[in-house]
């Protein structure tokens, strides 16, 4: 079992170390649900077969040791000692046992938390400035809009709707592998415009205000910011947005992707306008000018959703960002 798991072993490590070297597209979820089921198997084997066969082992030892009892004392607790120790190694656990079996408890409850619970995500770019900074790390609701099944991400429970202003997590259409966050704007059968930097949600203009400028220090400098209310009017979601006022507002053809559903979006020299087919959503960045989003590849079908994200656990080199928020 041993050269088995050796080699088991070694195409776990070289399917991680090809994934960091980018030579393959790695799949996070499906390694840590076939390690789950791998060092499962071991664990099962641990219980009901090898660990009883080395507690057998022992007894017998026991038993020869008692037939083979010495004539004096002292020579009875020298056979005592060593009687001791190789119970001991006889009932040690091998290390192929120990790198399979031992580590299934916290692979599985890790599996579990991750794909039932919470996913725990960095946010690597600055798309979602003001809301989400570079380098904070956040947490993800998994079950917020239905437990999904890993890997295959069908929704085995109804959660919650999605709702306009909700930052959601989701695989990115254009490449499923890759994970996008996003603020929901446009849900299904929605009308949403965003023209000249401003967004319109079925003939209606969200309501925005001035705040004071935001200090990108990546940028080293000034932004427009505004507050912007999405959301139902009974349950508002308050949340800030910056602009860039020297980019233009509307698309040059050459940044449009040839996306599904493409036939609902027009674009002009002011922006877009986009009618959201069954089943999907329109998704933007706060970071407006500096955001790749629903506007230049499509729509983010239901099947795609990932989570909810609702908190900042850490941040390293900002210890105030840790905190909710929506």
């Amino acid at each position: 079992m041993q050269y088995l798991t050796a080699c088991v072993l070694a195409a776990f490590a070289s399917y991680i170390g090809a994934w960091y070297l980018g030579a393959i597209e790695g799949n996070f979820a499906l390694l840590l649900l076939l390690s789950t089921f791998v060092t499962g198997l071991y664990w099962l084997g641990e219980r009901f077969y090898f660990l009883p066969r080395r507690k057998a082992a022992a007894t017998r030892l026991e038993a020869e040791a008692q037939q083979r009892s010495a004539m004096s004392a002292q020579a009875g607790d020298l056979a005592g000692e060593e009687l001791a120790q190789a119970r001991g190694r006889l009932l040690a656990q091998p290390w192929w046992l120990d790198w399979t079996a031992g580590l299934f408890p916290v692979i599985a409850a890790v599996f579990l938390l991750r794909s039932f619970l919470f996913e725990p995500f960095k946010i690597p770019s600055g798309s979602m400035i003001p809301t989400l900074l570079v380098g904070d790390l956040i947490l993800v609701n998994k079950y917020h809009y239905g437990v999904r099944l890993p890997v295959i991400n069908t929704k085995i429970t109804e959660g919650q709707a999605v709702a306009r202003g909700d930052v959601m997590v989701f695989r990115f259409p254009p490449r499923p592998s890759q994970d996008y966050i996003k603020r929901v704007v446009g849900l299904p059968g929605d009308e949403v415009v965003y023209a000249n930097k401003r967004l319109t949600i079925n003939g209606q203009a969200v309501p925005t205000n001035d705040l004071p400028e935001f200090f990108d220090e990546d940028a080293m400098r000034y932004f427009k910011q505004y507050g912007e209310i999405l959301g139902a009017p009974a349950q508002p979601k308050p949340h800030r947005l910056i602009v860039d006022t020297t980019r233009r507002g509307g698309f040059a053809e050459a940044e449009i992707g040839n996306y599904p559903f493409r036939e609902a979006c027009s674009y002009n020299e002011e922006g877009v306008r986009c009618t959201v087919p069954a089943g999907h959503y329109f998704v933007m960045g706060d970071n407006r000018d500096n955001s790749l989003d629903s506007r230049y590849w499509g729509f983010v079908p239901d099947e795609n959703i990932v989570g909810k994200a609702f908190m900042i656990w850490m941040n390293f080199g900002d210890f105030k960002r840790i905190g909710f928020f929506d």
